[in-house]
């Protein structure tokens, strides 16, 4: 007994209206990628680019009126030292794609010592490992450490070149400014600088916090320009110091 195959029925085509969508949902998708191509440090900019953390600054304290006891002062005399806390970096603003951006590196690789004598801050180094400080991209933390040559020039160094008068710190209550002038090595060249810092008895310890500012010129560097980025010529270390004994 013999049997004949029938052919399949041939294939109906979409409806045009669902070819119609497919084109428009192909050509946006092809549009999309190549506007994040020729785009993309735009789009990061605008829309993907993390809010930069705020400025290093003291831990409020408690109230006045929240402190039962007035502490007795301070003994500041002698040499201090920076604990594990301390924290350093640096703030500079980017131009991407026409877009401002705020970059911001931190590192706690941070080390140094204060003398006081007579209610007089007489020492003062803070050193920083400019090699460990990171960004939120770790492409431009390379690029970082290859502009400042940093397996050459590995730490950055803010040291005191005069006394200032510390005295209000050992009673005060709250934040005391200071003017601290000071010299900054970085990128192997020393140039001299003045730190603006507010400190603030913790206990029996000191905290301080300020910026020192940076003209990048000044230290033999050039901001790059890459074409879709460019970075201003100047910026500010941050510090966030916590001394002990």
């Amino acid at each position: 007994m013999t049997g004949t195959v029938q052919d399949a029925p041939p294939a109906q085509a979409p409806p045009e209206h669902v070819v119609r969508r497919r084109v428009l949902v192909t050509l946006g998708a092809v549009l999309l990628v190549v506007g994040l191509l020729a785009g993309g440090p735009w789009v990061y900019a605008r829309l993907f680019a993390p809010d930069a953390p705020p400025p290093l600054a003291l831990p409020e304290q408690a109230q006045p009126e929240a402190v039962t006891v007035a502490p007795g002062p301070l003994d500041l005399e002698g040499t201090w030292r920076l604990d594990e806390t301390s924290e350093a970096g640096y703030r500079l603003q980017e131009v991407l794609s026409g877009q401002p951006v705020t970059v911001v590196g931190r590192t706690a690789q941070v080390s140094g010592s204060f003398t006081v004598d007579g209610g007089v801050l007489t020492a003062a180094e803070v050193v920083v490992d400019v090699a460990a400080m990171t960004t939120d991209e770790s492409a431009r933390d390379a690029y970082f450490r290859r502009a400042l040559d940093t397996s050459t020039y590995p730490q950055a160094v803010l040291r005191l070149t005069a006394p200032v008068d510390v005295t209000a710190l050992a009673e005060a209550e709250e934040g005391v400014p200071l003017e601290v002038p000071a010299v900054l090595v970085l990128h192997g060249v020393e140039r001299p600088v003045t730190a603006s810092l507010v400190a603030q008895r913790a206990g029996g310890t000191v905290e301080v916090a300020g910026t020192v500012p940076v003209v990048l010129a000044d230290h033999g560097l050039t901001p790059p320009e890459l074409g879709f980025v460019t970075v201003e010529p100047q910026g500010t270390v941050e510090v966030l110091l916590r001394l002990t004994r």
